[in-house]
């Protein structure tokens, strides 16, 4: 029966991009609201920038975006990953899964909604802590109903609740002096610690044994910052320096 079925091709026209403070997938949290900072904008594109098309939208207070996986090869998706929840060594099936390697490279996820913004022909959406990479095309918004979207006593398999960080992290004297000094962005010492807390090293690095924790350094890349940090110990880390348009801190 399966072979009887003949589908036309569907071509999806994103209806807003993202702004975001990730300009890369490293280090982006794995769900939204696994950090406190790291808010966003959705920013809608012609012609659907038009105030008609969010009216009534104040009233709900979180939204589903439906988006696509942009950055990630189409062509890559098999039919089992290994969730970073299962420390990447376990595969589960694809559809058991919230992997960006999929069949069809979307995605789905739930934001709060702070405030609409409307102003000379543009509308913006306000959102709370979001998981997406900065310029992310969303393909769809709709509004969050509680009384059907809601599960309180939802089984979630082997994600049932939210990951525990024992990840220590400290900061050099200087880096943290500059910190002090970005007066635009008062939470940014906590937002770096929350990012690194995730622990945003592939699965198989977390697992690995190695021991030179020293030796590599890793980089989250967020607004014009560019934060170089390392593990001195398996639980713990150290920013030792930010960069800002070609000058080290």
């Amino acid at each position: 029966m399966a072979a009887d079925l003949v589908f036309s091709a569907l071509q999806l026209q994103p209806v807003a991009v993202a702004r975001t403070p990730y300009n890369e997938k490293f280090a982006v949290p794995r769900q939204p609201d696994l950090v406190l900072d790291g808010s966003g904008i959705i920013e809608l594109l012609p012609p659907y920038n038009q105030p008609e098309t969010v009216r009534g939208l104040e009233q709900f207070s979180h939204l589903w975006l439906i988006f696509q996986f942009d950055r990630i090869a189409t062509d890559k998706w098999q039919p089992t990953v290994r969730p970073p929840r299962l420390g990447g060594n376990r595969r589960v099936g694809v559809f058991a899964s919230r992997a960006t390697h999929r069949p069809n490279p979307i995605g789905l996820s739930k934001v709060r909604l702070d405030a609409i913004q409307i102003d000379q022909g543009k509308v913006r959406l306000q959102v709370g802590s979001i998981d997406l990479v900065n310029g992310t095309p969303i393909l769809d918004i709709k509004p969050y109903l509680a009384y059907a979207d809601s599960e309180p006593n939802a089984v979630s398999g082997f994600a049932q609740t939210k990951p525990s960080s024992e990840i220590q992290v400290r900061f050099a004297p200087d880096v943290e002096a500059f910190i002090q000094q970005q007066y635009d962005y008062p939470n940014l010492q906590r937002f770096i610690r929350q990012l690194i807390e995730q622990d945003p090293r592939p699965a198989y690095q977390q697992q690995s044994g190695d021991r030179n924790y020293s030796e590599r350094i890793y980089g989250i890349s967020i607004w014009q910052f560019n934060v170089r940090f390392r593990f001195v110990a398996n639980n713990s880390a150290e920013v030792v320096a930010i960069e800002v348009e070609n000058r080290t801190f």
